[in-house]
């Protein structure tokens, strides 16, 4: 199959060019009209005309859609929430867990165990994000308080094997963790680990770093707010370099301002976008639901909120992110794009095959019109 557009983001720009797929991977790019009879025969082109092709988005937080919440621990609800997730543009993801009973957990690791089992289809299931339980009750957002707990390397192991080795991605607070303990297990197993709902000062931050913190979750929620005299977990997220940071793009989480401050601060390559979504994405204004055990129901803006009026996730779609952040955020279209492609491969260290548009990667693919309306996707090269 080649699909082709004069608008095809590579070389951090777009271009006229041709994508021959091929057993799920990119196997070869050539210059627009160029690349027929090559791999493909005529009957097999999909032209796109002026549309925009971009990389499928890769989304590290999410926590459920379509009325499925990862915690609900159902393979098949999983499943189905990754056959639609193609509708947003989004060709790969990390099912993420709320701060819950041990036993919530367990079962949550055991459906994307089973869930990755299968031969669905869909967007990639990359492995389990967990966020939670080891977070500050001061902190603690949307978080249900009683499930929060001190980290635990037993318990995280635990939930580990539950997974079949599939956590990728920790969140917790480093006051939680106590010597680093946790933090640095998970470091030498090549697991992820981000600060979040947090009240850690700027020096803890950097201890965290020291010992294996790479990222920090939802930057500027679930932490203090920024202060000229104590920068705080804000104030270490624009900082500190190294390391990647989340950022939920709605405009309700964060400032359209703070979310162009962060980025021109933080730099183009260390910028992540998530959606933070919940089962409620795609529901109803006013619908209720259950999350961590507690009550949530969407309000009037859209905005998902306990019934004490704590904002909780999103419903964020990721093309109407993207959108956000260059229409709204006055953010550059590349710096944008790579905060939910090549920003978020690279952070879970899978660069080699997901976030770009080259050759020897997965044909992972979305097209979008001037409005970032999804026209197309494609996971693996198969179109949805």
């Amino acid at each position: 199959m080649l699909i082709r557009s004069k608008n095809v983001w590579y070389a951090d720009g777009f271009r006229p060019a041709d994508l021959v797929i091929s057993e799920g991977k990119i196997e070869a790019v050539y210059p627009y009209g160029k690349g027929e009879g090559k791999l493909c025969q005529p009957d097999e082109v999909r032209d796109y005309g002026t549309l925009r092709i971009l990389p499928g988005f890769i989304d590290i937080h999410t926590h459920g859609a379509y009325g499925y919440d990862t915690n609900d621990g159902d393979p098949e609800g999983l499943k189905m929430w990754a056959r639609r997730l193609p509708e947003e543009g989004v060709t790969a993801f990390l099912p993420t867990t709320v701060t819950d009973k041990h036993e919530v957990l367990l079962n949550a690791a055991s459906s994307v165990k089973e869930a990755l089992a299968s031969d669905d289809t869909g967007a990639e299931i990359l492995g389990l994000h967990l966020e939670g339980p080891f977070f500050d009750a001061g902190h603690k957002g949307a978080q249900p308080q009683k499930a929060l707990r001190p980290a635990s390397i037993e318990e995280f192991r635990q939930l580990q094997e539950a997974s079949g080795n599939a956590i990728r991605y920790l969140s917790l607070a480093p006051e939680q963790d106590e010597d680093f303990r946790l933090t640095r297990y998970c470091a030498s197993m090549d697991i992820r680990v981000s600060i979040g709902h947090s009240g850690a000062d700027f020096d803890t931050a950097l201890m965290a770093v020291a010992n294996g913190v790479t990222c920090e979750t939802h930057v500027f929620n679930g932490m203090p707010p920024f202060h000229h005299r104590e920068p705080g977990l804000a104030g270490a997220a624009l900082r500190i370099r190294d390391i990647y940071g989340e950022i939920i793009c709605d405009c309700l989480h964060v400032h359209p301002d703070v979310l162009n401050i962060y980025f021109r601060s933080k730099g183009p390559d260390k910028c992540i976008m998530i959606s933070d979504s919940l089962r409620c994405k795609k529901a109803e204004t006013g619908a209720v639901f259950a999350f961590g055990g507690q009550q949530i129901h969407l309000d009037e803006t859209g905005q998902a909120r306990l019934s004490d009026g704590t904002i909780a996730g999103s419903t964020l779609s990721m093309n109407m992110g993207l959108k956000n952040l260059v229409e709204i955020c006055g953010i550059s279209f590349d710096a944008a794009i790579r905060s939910c492609t090549s920003n978020p491969a690279a952070f879970l260290g899978i660069s080699d095959r997901k976030g770009v548009l080259q050759a020897g990667h997965d044909a992972d693919i979305v097209v979008l019109d001037e409005e970032y309306r999804v026209v197309g996707t494609y996971c693996m090269g198969r179109d949805y």
